[in-house]
């Protein structure tokens, strides 16, 4: 009982930070602490310092003794390497989604739409970490229609850091955002239109735009 009960705050911990770090609320670059999280969550050092090394392993945290963790910032080559792999996948799974039935299609448009509202919502009333998480389902939304298993389980492992790279963009220039969203409504036209040029165009334009706030 007591190994599950650490287990149990060890996971609750990694949890805790690695979502704090992915929706940029502790951006790269600051530091946090042992204790800090553990007065937070109410328990003890040992479960948190458990979920650091976690992170750590991730390349999501650099440990110092007696000092704390600092937050790995997103390298630029890192960005170039996720946007790149990013355009590879969507553009492929876009074929496969253009061949998808038309009831099929029309199901994946409806679901993009309303991602897209929630977006716009997300950006009204200033709630980045909200848009990040979206902004992640909406691409994975696409890849996912797309019919390749592979593909898909490489675009999850993609996601939290587009999270983390949109968190940190839209933050740094909350008024960027807008342009993000509109982006993906032009997305979601070239795919209710089958028009695969126009969408490997548009998915050029989008992610030139990420690139050049990240």
């Amino acid at each position: 009982m007591p190994r599950t009960t650490s287990v149990s705050a060890t996971e609750q911990a990694y949890r805790h930070v690695k979502r704090h770090v992915l929706d940029g609320s502790l951006p790269g670059g600051s530091m946090t602490s042992e204790g800090e999280v553990a007065e937070q969550l109410g328990m003890s050092r040992t479960p948190v310092r458990e979920a650091f090394l976690r992170l750590e392993a991730e390349g999501l945290l650099r440990l110092y003794p007696k000092r704390g963790a600092l937050v790995v910032p997103v390298a630029p080559g890192e960005a170039d390497d996720v946007l790149d792999a990013r355009l590879l996948v969507e553009v492929h799974a876009a074929q496969g989604v253009l061949r998808l039935p038309d009831d099929e299609l029309a199901t994946l448009v409806a679901l993009l739409r309303d991602l897209v509202a929630a977006q716009e919502a997300a950006v009204a009333d200033g709630d980045v970490a909200e848009y990040a998480a979206l902004d992640a389902r909406f691409h994975q939304g696409i890849v996912a229609a797309g019919g390749n298993s592979l593909l898909t389980t490489f675009a999850v492992s993609l996601r939290e850091r587009q999270q983390r790279m949109v968190a940190h963009s839209v933050r740094w220039d909350r008024g960027r955002a807008a342009t993000f969203v509109a982006g993906h409504r032009a997305l979601v036209q070239a795919l209710e239109a089958r028009d695969s040029r126009t969408f490997r165009r548009r998915m050029h334009r989008h992610l030139d735009d990420a690139r050049a706030g990240l």
